[in-house]
């Protein structure tokens, strides 16, 4: 098996420590990229950290579209084994394949948003450039205190480990 990890996520906040930017380089063409965050067969196969499944991915890929999806963690030697995260975006703007903008939040199994949790609004900017796709994360928190909540749950080892499933799902969609 080759390296699937084509480059670490580089990360920095800005607007006064409200948005987290997150971004990374994939070894795959931005139409693939962008397909894998728009359709369900292949978010349920990378959208999860290490260990952690997705039995619930209901997705209604469009402007004012939802995503309502559970992610189970499967692996008995995690301390969240059995746990349940439901999560709940709400699309706003879709720009095939450039941008994808969205609501990001936390819900229960029925879509309600829970409010205790903090909400996201996230601009994610596909950009290629020689065969290859820079991906973009700009998540945009009401304050410092919702993003650093985020992170102190451990919301960037979360990304590393997806974006990681991501690289190796587009290898293998490559190599097909």
């Amino acid at each position: 098996m080759t390296n699937h990890i084509s480059s670490p996520i580089n990360h920095r906040m800005e607007d006064e420590g409200t948005t987290l930017v997150l971004e990374r380089i994939f070894n795959a063409p931005r139409s693939l990229v962008f397909q894998t965050f728009s359709q369900e067969e292949h978010l349920k196969r990378w959208w999860s950290p290490m260990g952690w499944s997705m039995p619930v991915c209901n997705i209604d890929f469009r402007p004012g579209g939802v995503w309502h999806f559970c992610m189970k963690c499967m692996d008995e030697n995690q301390e969240y084994y059995g746990q349940e995260s439901w999560g709940k975006v709400v699309y706003q703007e879709i720009e095939e394949p450039e941008r994808i903008v969205f609501i990001d939040s936390f819900s229960d199994a029925e879509g309600n948003i829970v409010e205790d949790f903090p909400t996201t609004q996230v601009t994610l900017t596909f950009i290629e450039q020689e065969g290859k796709t820079t991906l973009i994360s700009r998540a945009q928190y009401a304050s410092t205190e919702a993003l650093k909540s985020v992170l102190d749950m451990g919301m960037l080892e979360g990304v590393t480990q997806t974006w990681d499933k991501l690289a190796a799902l587009l290898e293998e969609l490559q190599a097909k």
